[in-house]
């Protein structure tokens, strides 16, 4: 009777698989709220990171929204005064959240 080799493998946490996650609060200042001109600054920057970026919109209609889809960003419907939270995960999650955070904050350059 021939015995089986049998081998044991740990699984090991390693630094390369530790991801980062960053979020920030921001409320829509710009007049014309969140339309397609906006949305195009907000999704080419977005996919400029390696970290998945998402939208969730609050009020009293709430919605989730990928940040580098220009149509799920378009559905938020997002309009002046509305509160957003922008979530990042992934190694560059921290930088990726503060700039989309200085686009609303310059109003995507649309208003003086």
């Amino acid at each position: 009777m021939q015995k089986e080799k049998s081998s044991a493998y740990r699984l090991l946490p390693t630094a390369c698989c530790e991801r980062m996650t960053a979020s920030k609060e921001v409320v829509i200042s710009n007049v014309h709220g969140l339309h397609t001109r906006p949305v195009m600054k907000f999704v080419d920057m977005a996919s400029q990171f390696t970290s998945e970026i998402k939208v969730h919109k609050g009020g009293t209609e709430p919605a989730d929204a990928d940040g580098k889809s220009v149509m799920q960003m378009i559905i938020l419907a997002a309009t002046e005064g509305t509160p957003l939270r922008i979530e990042a995960d992934g190694d560059d999650a921290e930088q990726a959240v503060e700039k989309l955070a200085e686009l609303f904050k310059q109003k995507f350059g649309e208003e003086d």
